[in-house]
């Protein structure tokens, strides 16, 4: 009975204006200790499923005489295909596999903790809009692949064709299949467990999205082309990308969006150029031989700009209240 009057309460007096914070409101419960331990178990599944999806890694490794001590000094190593010898796909499978067994924990921690379901985390509506993630990969991918081409043709970066038919199509589908895993992982525990939690400490959801984009920075600066390019660049390039996701997120009051875009960059990217400081290791069409990650992001600048536009004709946002309220 007590735990009906509360719903019954929560479902009465809504906080928000914003129908994305409003879910996360009236779903499940949220004691801040339910989001300490379902944090806790998230991260710590994600810090043991390389251990799982890369053992294979390790023994090619030290069969190359890769010693545990060298390693522990630069763990990237046993990511480095060229390193250890072996199919980059086999590194690919690997490093996505992590994602996969994360997702999996998350998913049982906000279930059996939170009593929470995916969809309130995903959106604010009854339905995940499937024609919104899919029109924003089509319109991110779309920007990002002309972007290559151009630059490619017309000499703008360092590109070569390094096409492997074979390797290619085992890593399309091997990113087809699971890259949704990585991505959409990403964007609800960042964009979407984490702002709905702290919107009901701070009530709003502005801070939320800052604060979230900072740990979104923060969460992938051992990539490798943090190393390659600098932390102060790498890391406010990840954080802004967070923002631009995060406020997407608000104004649209759910994920579709965000999703299709971080989808598609992460997806397209890969599959069209490779180059030293790439995360992932893929097959991919082209291989850069130099970047130069200033003018990457200000190209991302121009990209975030053309598609916040097309957004904002095509959903006619008007409301900006529903970043800060």
């Amino acid at each position: 009975m007590e735990e009906t009057n509360k719903e019954d309460q929560k479902q009465a007096v809504l906080p928000f204006d914003n129908l994305y914070l409003n879910s996360g409101y009236v779903s499940g419960f949220n004691d801040w200790w339910m989001y300490a331990i379902a944090i806790m178990f998230t991260v710590l599944c994600y810090l043991c499923a390389p251990v799982v999806t890369s053992l294979h890694l390790l023994i090619m490794a030290q069969q190359n005489g890769i010693t545990l001590e060298e390693l522990s000094k630069d763990p990237n190593q046993l990511f480095n295909y060229r390193v250890i010898g072996v199919d980059r796909n086999l590194i690919l499978l690997a490093m996505l596999g992590i994602f996969v067994i994360t997702m999996m924990g998350f998913y049982t921690a906000i279930r059996k903790i939170h009593r929470k379901t995916l969809l309130s985390i995903l959106t604010g509506y009854e339905k995940f809009r499937f024609k919104r993630f899919w029109f924003a990969f089509m319109i991110w991918g779309g920007i990002l692949l002309i972007s290559v081409l151009v630059s490619y043709f017309f000499g703008l970066e360092d590109l070569v064709i390094d096409f492997n038919l074979r390797g290619f199509v085992i890593s399309f589908f091997m990113m087809l299949l699971l890259m949704p895993i990585q991505t959409g992982f990403e964007e609800l525990f960042f964009r979407g467990y984490l702002v709905q939690g702290l919107s009901q400490i701070f009530k709003n959801g502005i801070v939320p999205v800052i604060i979230t984009s900072i740990l979104f920075g923060l969460a992938h600066i051992s990539n490798p082309e943090v190393k390659e390019y600098g932390w102060v660049l790498m890391l406010s390039y990840y954080t802004l990308f967070g923002l631009f996701l995060g406020c997407v997120a608000l104004l649209d009051e759910g994920l579709e969006l965000a999703f299709g875009i971080h989808f598609a960059h992460n997806f397209i990217s890969s599959l069209m150029v490779n180059s030293k400081g790439s995360v992932l290791k893929t097959y991919s069409v082209f291989e850069s031989g130099a970047e130069n990650p200033a003018a990457e992001l200000l190209l991302w600048f121009g990209m975030a700009f053309i598609t916040f536009v097309i957004f904002w004709s095509k959903y006619r946002w008007k409301n900006f209240r529903l970043i800060i309220k």
